[in-house]
């Protein structure tokens, strides 16, 4: 295994695992024929797969791989692109977060070329589960996004639920532990708040600026098709606000303080 990023901490976790550090993503395309990258913006996929020093002059390389959560319009440009150097581009983005990446237990959108999933499938499994999405370049992305924007939903209506239910004086164990049992039960409230958000912690590990980043993907994307995007619009105000209070490092699931600050409660275990 060979393995580069710009980030030296992160570089050196994976070469005491036994990675071999190269410099570029060139060097890496030289060195493999199956390439994989997990990276934050659609501007740095783009660039990694398709810039001067990236995958697509690489000597090897017959497939690249892309984790990333980019959209469908930047993964078909990257797919074209490396498609006239005769390199299979394949969409993957993942679900699950770092606790899912840490316990090889996400979910793995991918699209292209049936027969490259078959050869690949051995090594996503070792992330979690695959699901094959189909052959159309771009298709994984906009299952992915699809997923984000209800990920992205439950999370600032839980928020905000329990931000009135605390101002009610409701105690937001009890309202969880009836919420869990009901019908209203989401990721967020089984998962999201009674680990990051009650503790007071706010270390579940995505930042909101990812989950900003998705949304307005997804709302790219809906647009271009022409679709309603009444709730999506509202989610990404509420995200952007949640952005511009807390910062794009912060914790995602921070989303919760600023409808707090309004309301002039705490939200957490006494």
């Amino acid at each position: 295994m060979v393995a580069f990023d710009t980030r030296d901490e992160a570089l050196d976790r994976v070469a005491t695992l036994g990675a071999q550090r190269t410099t570029s993503p060139k060097q890496v395309a030289d060195r493999a024929e199956t390439v994989l990258a997990s990276l934050p913006s659609p501007a740095a996929s783009f660039d990694v797969a398709t810039g001067a020093a990236g995958v697509i002059e690489g000597s090897r390389v017959k497939r690249y791989v892309d984790l990333s959560t980019v959209g469908s319009q930047t993964a078909v440009r990257i797919h074209d692109l490396l498609a006239e150097r005769t390199i299979v581009a394949l969409d993957c983005p993942v679900s699950g977060g770092v606790r899912g990446a840490e316990n090889g237990a996400l979910a793995l959108m991918f699209s292209g070329p049936r027969n490259e999933f078959d050869k690949v499938r051995s090594i996503l499994e070792t992330f979690g589960r695959p699901f094959y999405v189909g052959d159309i370049p771009g298709s994984a992305q906009t299952m992915k996004l699809a997923n984000n924007i209800l990920a992205a939903n439950v999370l600032v209506a839980t928020a905000e639920v329990l931000v009135m239910g605390a101002k009610a004086g409701l105690d937001p164990d009890v309202m969880l532990e009836v919420i869990n049992a009901g019908s209203g039960g989401t990721s967020a409230s089984r998962d999201k708040f009674p680990r990051a958000v009650l503790p007071r912690t706010f270390d579940y590990g995505f930042a909101t600026g990812l989950m900003v980043k998705d949304v307005r993907l997804y709302l790219d994307e809906a647009r271009a098709l022409g679709v309603p995007v009444d709730v999506a619009e509202t989610i990404g105000r509420l995200w952007d606000a949640a952005e511009a209070d807390q910062g794009p490092d912060s914790d995602f699931t921070t989303v919760i303080k600023p409808f707090e600050k309004a309301a002039g409660v705490i939200v957490g275990r006494s």
